[in-house]
């Protein structure tokens, strides 16, 4: 009889474990979906769900992220993405938006530190922090004017 019990409670939780991998992926899908098509509030709605079945789902961040950046909340999108590299540290696309964020905000002691961390994991978008480094070294002159 215990052996039974161990059984049935072995495959009621592999399941259960199949079935929420299954939604939280499904919910992100969805989101991803929301998201190409501009219907920001639902796919917020579905990152935001995928979140809360998964909170290490770093894609989801990422893209909470994203949509923030379009309705023009850099805190929001900030968090978000701080979000995404805590959970994803070599994410290169979360540390370039953030390095445009901290750009944005005049925080070019982060853009510096997030850049020299770029550049030891870039492996795609390596040519994206030129132009960063590009503007630091255009706007560092001008600090040291005043």
């Amino acid at each position: 009889m215990n052996r039974l019990y161990k059984f049935v409670l072995i495959f009621y939780l592999s399941i259960n474990f199949l079935n929420f991998s299954h939604a939280n992926n499904k919910l992100f899908s969805e989101g991803l979906k929301f998201y190409e098509n501009k219907r920001y509030e639902d796919a917020k709605f579905m990152f935001e769900k995928s979140i809360v079945y998964n909170p290490k789902d770093s894609n989801s961040y990422l893209y909470l992220a994203k949509i923030y950046n379009v309705e023009d909340n850099p805190k929001k999108e900030e968090k978000n993405l701080k979000a995404t590299l805590l959970i994803e540290p070599n994410n290169e696309e979360a540390m370039l938006m953030l390095m445009k964020v901290a750009l944005k905000q005049s925080n070019y002691s982060q853009v510096k530190d997030l850049s020299n961390t770029f550049i030891k994991v870039c492996k795609k978008l390596c040519d994206e922090n030129k132009g960063i480094q590009e503007t630091l070294t255009n706007i560092e002159p001008k600090n040291n004017e005043s």
